[in-house]
């Protein structure tokens, strides 16, 4: 993938996790089935998760050469995929600084308005690089180990949709609402 088209999936996966979170009630933007994350709480922690790719996006390439040269080229999005979702499989779990806080209904348009500043950050950090430097620097990931930034940025497009997907699933749109509770609670 080249540059434009990592941008405009960028956009888009930001953009259909908000309008996905912009169409539930208050209650399910903070409930939390069956002990996992809220809405709320996976808005909070892809927030979270953008923050140090923007970080790493905006420091002087002289500084991100501290974290090494990449041993061989940059992964497809699909190997990148591939490989996060081994890991899912196998037991890995967000690490602490990613872990978010209980969230209330209040938080919902903070938590929106955050994520939206840290999607127009990214897309317009990365119009500063050219392609060769998305291969050329690596930075590391919690649970993947070091990734060139160009993989930084798959992960952060897939990771979007899968906590997209997780929240859709979640809401079983063939059950009512009072079906899927009381299967919760019973």
């Amino acid at each position: 993938m080249q540059k434009p088209e990592i941008q405009q999936l960028l956009d888009k996966s930001f953009s259909d996790f908000t309008t996905f979170i912009g169409s539930l009630s208050d209650h399910r933007f903070i409930v939390s089935p069956e002990g996992k994350w809220s809405a709320g709480q996976q808005l909070d922690h892809l927030i979270r998760s953008a923050k140090p790719v923007n970080k790493a996006l905006s420091m002087p390439r002289f500084f991100l050469r501290w974290f090494g040269k990449p041993a061989k080229a940059s992964r497809s999005f699909e190997q990148i995929r591939d490989v996060y979702r081994d890991l899912l499989q196998h037991g890995a779990v967000s690490t602490r600084p990613y872990i978010p806080p209980v969230t209330g209904i209040g938080q919902r348009e903070t938590l929106l308005k955050q994520f939206d500043q840290q999607k127009s950050k990214m897309i317009g950090l990365v119009g500063n690089w050219d392609e060769p430097e998305l291969d050329r620097y690596q930075l590391p990931h919690p649970l993947l180990g070091k990734l060139t930034a160009r993989e930084v940025l798959y992960f952060t497009i897939y990771h979007n949709y899968h906590h997209l997907h997780t929240l859709q699933l979640r809401e079983k749109p063939e059950q009512p609402w009072p079906t899927q509770l009381e299967r919760v609670i019973f």
